[in-house]
């Protein structure tokens, strides 16, 4: 075989492989829970491929403060320690995708997570959409699919404000607990309110006990 034809064999052997690839495109779902993919992807049939985002794939970097106190609380997410892995199989998947479903959990969080994976991927609104089931049945799966939506941003504001409020309070506070109480301990937005609240209610609770007559 000479080496002109050799190289035509290749390169049709390249295109017939590239073209095989590009048949293969399908719809991407995107869902939390490995679990639940299996299910789900069981449930919508031939033309569907569902994976799990394990979660959030990008937060805040725990070795700094990562929110930027003097411009507007600006939060600087980064991809998270570990993750690498299953960020780029996400990549070649989306790559492979013709749309995309996000289809976290339904609440706060899960609102959060899609909006991070979008913004992670740029995947555009015309190339992705947000969908929620309320139920992993087939009838609901289906439904949720047949309704998507845009992602709701005052869902995510809600998630960020209450992730940037935990960071700051936990990296002002953690470091007096190590001093006075024990190294190790963290503080964030939640135990802190918790304590406010019990020693409000033990005030409150003193102030109303008798007083014993002398």
């Amino acid at each position: 075989m000479s080496e002109k034809t050799e190289l035509k064999t290749v390169a049709k052997k390249k295109s017939a492989k590239v073209s095989k690839t590009a048949k293969k495109k399908r719809t991407l779902v995107i869902v939390e829970s490995p679990a639940k993919a299996k299910t789900i992807e069981h449930y919508l049939g031939p033309g569907y491929v569902v994976k799990a985002s394990m979660g959030h794939l990008r937060d805040l970097p725990k070795k700094k403060m990562s929110v930027d106190i003097e411009h507007d609380f600006k939060p600087v997410y980064m991809p998270i320690e570990g993750k690498e892995k299953l960020i780029e199989e996400l990549r070649e998947d989306i790559d492979n995708s013709d749309f995309v479903y996000l289809a976290t959990d339904p609440d706060r969080e899960g609102e959060a997570i899609s909006w991070h994976l979008k913004e992670l991927f740029h995947l555009s609104d015309s190339f992705s959409k947000r969908v929620t089931f309320n139920e992993i049945t087939k009838h609901a799966v289906q439904d949720g699919i047949a309704h998507p939506r845009d992602i709701d941003l005052d869902l995510v504001d809600a998630q960020q404000a209450r992730r940037i409020l935990d960071r700051i309070v936990g990296y002002e506070l953690s470091p007096f607990l190590w001093r006075k109480v024990k190294r190790g301990l963290s503080a964030g937005a939640l135990p802190v309110t918790a304590s406010t609240m019990c020693m409000v209610c033990s005030s409150v609770f003193s102030s109303t006990l008798p007083v014993a007559s002398p």
